[in-house]
This record gives C-alpha cells, structure tokens and sequence, in this order.
C-alpha cells in the first residue's frame, strides 16, 4: 500500500502540533530540515523535531538538507526520528552514515536533487531503508512537479527489482491529486505531499484521497505487477 507523508513545511508553524494531529492518519510526518547552507532556506532543527516526536502520534521522517550530515544526522534518530534522510550530494561517507542511522534505530534513507543521477549510486543501495528522489529542487515548498524526473523514478525502481530489495522509492516536491498517479505509475510507493495535504480543507480526508489514488495507480502499473 501506498504511504502518504505529508510535510509539514506546508503547515502553520505556529501550530505545530494540532496540526500534527489533523494528519494523524498519515503513514510518516515529513520534516524539512534546512539549514541556510546547503539550500538558501533556514527551517528547524533538534530541539522543535524532539517536541513533535513528543507531541505527534505519527513517526516522525526527517528530510536534512543540510550540509555535513555525517555529523548531524544522528541526533536527529536521538530526538525521536524513525527515519532519517541524508543527501548524497552533502554525505562524506553514505555508507557509514547510512548504518550508523539504522545502528542507532532508524530507517536509514538516501536523496538525491533532480540533477544528480542515481546510477553511479546503485551499490550502495542494499544499505539503505529508502530511497528519496527529489521532484523539484529542495529548499522551498510549493513549487511545480518537475516531470523530467518521471524517467529517473522508473530507472530507480528497476534497480532495487533487480537487486531484490525492500527498499521504499519516495517522491518529494509537488505531489498533488495531479501527479501522485504518475508517480506511483513510475515506480515511487511514498509520496510526500505538503500544499496539496496541508492546503486541503480537511488534511485528513486529502491524505485518504492520495493514498487511494496511488493504489490505484500501482494496481495498474507494469512495475507492480507480482509485486
């Protein structure tokens, strides 16, 4: 079944955790760490993702867009995230930092930005939990699905069947009603989705309809098929 993430970048900081809890049926809470160096935005960092973990009913999926991740990525697995997101592009040394992050409890997850290719990462795979493709460029929310990454997605999800691994293929960067189906179509199986779930009247109810529409999706997709 599909995951529906829905990032609270997109939600009203001031309100954290109510607004935590208006998604409590999501799989995962996506967090965006920024850190003003390695994308030209400053979000938050341990101390408000420890309260969340505390506040929040759903596990927590921290997204670091920072740079040196070798050394800040564990804390965040220390305040309470399940799952903890390094970039490639960032990490000295991603196979360490990717068991170092699951030795400590988490979900150890890889992302890479539009323009970096995923092939010349394909043996490192196995370490890791998950595997993030960004669909726009990271640092600020609300931009529009780059569909030139739809190609990247489908490479992506060949490589982890021909390897035969359990690992989740995530999308993050205008998931919307719009474009989940054809991500899901490609391959991604969690789906990151901040304006579409936390500009909904009912967040909730845009989660169910996400994640009912990437079923749907998968249940016809080719990739999907004996799954």
């Amino acid at each position: 079944m599909a995951q529906i993430n829905p990032s609270i970048l997109s939600a009203d900081f001031s309100r954290l955790a109510e607004e935590a809890k208006a998604v409590e049926g999501a799989d995962w809470l996506h967090v965006d760490v920024m850190d003003n160096h390695f994308v030209p935005n400053l979000t938050l960092g341990v101390p408000v993702v420890e309260a969340l973990g505390k506040a929040a009913g759903t596990p927590l999926d921290c997204h670091l867009m920072i740079e040196e991740p070798d050394r800040w990525a564990p804390q965040y697995v220390e305040a309470g995230a399940g799952s903890v997101t390094f970039h490639a592009e960032a990490a000295a040394a991603p196979v360490r930092l990717a068991r170092e992050i699951r030795a400590k409890g988490a979900r150890a997850s890889m992302a890479l930005k539009p323009a970096t290719p995923i092939e010349p990462y394909e043996d490192l795979l196995p370490e890791l939990d998950m595997l993030l493709i960004m669909t726009v460029e990271p640092g600020f929310g609300g931009q529009a699905f780059l569909d030139i990454m739809l190609p990247k997605i489908r490479r992506a999800r060949q490589m982890i069947a021909k390897h035969g691994l359990e690992l989740w293929l995530q999308v993050d960067g205008g998931v919307s009603a719009d474009t989940v189906e054809r991500c899901a179509d490609a391959g991604a199986d969690v789906f990151v989705a901040g304006s579409a779930v936390y500009g909904a009247d009912d967040p909730a109810a845009a989660v169910r309809m996400l994640r009912h529409q990437a079923d749907e999706a998968t249940a016809r997709a080719s990739w999907a098929c004996g799954h």
